[in-house]
């Protein structure tokens, strides 16, 4: 089983989105420890929602630097695990949006007890579409949308720990920096070779396979307009 703890909450009655996450998830997760990547099909990338209308977007990557023609896995399951309520803190009501796939790469996905399609998701441009038009699907590869400025990071990285003898640390583990530092890591972050190349984004070469689910926004919020989102695999 590989979990994605990210949540992303998304008030769906507004023009604008609040994204909120737990402790666990401050960044993407595509460079994982070796137990994780032996099994490359069950490990997300990233979880993205938002809203397009109606509906509301679910989108998860996963398999790091896909290779071309990877196929998904007949044995695990997919799941956006979504809870709807009033407000931040207040989801309660589960809805899942399971999706699983057999031999041929036929994907079913199910909205909780509301709703259900099945057949091929491979053509972006026609997605499948289920009987009452409220759930849509595609599934296939696609190119990773992170962006990761990696060298940017790394020079951040060594030039904070080249510095952290002098430094004072808050109880938070933060530490104190000048106006100067702070513009320089700023530098480092935003640029490669110590500042002064463009960003590079390390991902632009990488695929990653993705499930991507359009649902109609009443099938997820019978407890309220406030969602949050996580995923999962399961095997």
């Amino acid at each position: 089983m590989r979990l994605r703890p990210a949540v992303l909450v998304t008030g769906l009655l507004g023009t604008a989105a609040v994204l909120g996450y737990t402790a666990v998830a401050r960044s993407a997760d595509h460079l994982d420890s070796p137990a994780v990547m032996a099994a490359p099909n069950a490990d997300i990338n990233d979880v993205y929602t938002w809203m397009d209308g109606n509906n509301v977007v679910l989108a998860m990557t996963f398999y790091p630097n896909t290779p071309l023609g990877t196929m998904f896995d007949p044995s695990l399951q997919y799941v956006f695990h979504t809870k709807s309520g009033a407000g931040l803190g207040q989801t309660a009501v589960p809805v899942d949006v399971i999706a699983t796939f057999d031999a041929s790469q036929n994907v079913s996905v199910w909205v909780g007890t509301s709703d259900y399609v099945t057949g091929n998701a491979t053509n972006p441009a026609a997605p499948l579409v289920s009987a009452d038009g409220k759930v849509s699907v595609f599934t296939g590869t696609r190119a990773d949308p992170f962006f990761f400025n990696l060298n940017g990071f790394r020079d951040t990285v060594a030039a904070v720990e080249a510095a952290a003898p002098g430094l004072m640390f808050n109880a938070q583990g933060c530490p104190a920096i000048d106006a100067a530092t702070s513009a320089t890591l700023v530098g480092f972050l935003s640029h490669t070779s110590n500042g002064t190349m463009p960003p590079s984004n390390f991902f632009a070469t990488f695929n990653a396979m993705a499930i991507v689910v359009a649902v109609d926004k009443s099938l997820l919020t019978t407890n309220g307009t406030t969602m949050s989102v996580w995923a999962g695999t399961y095997q």
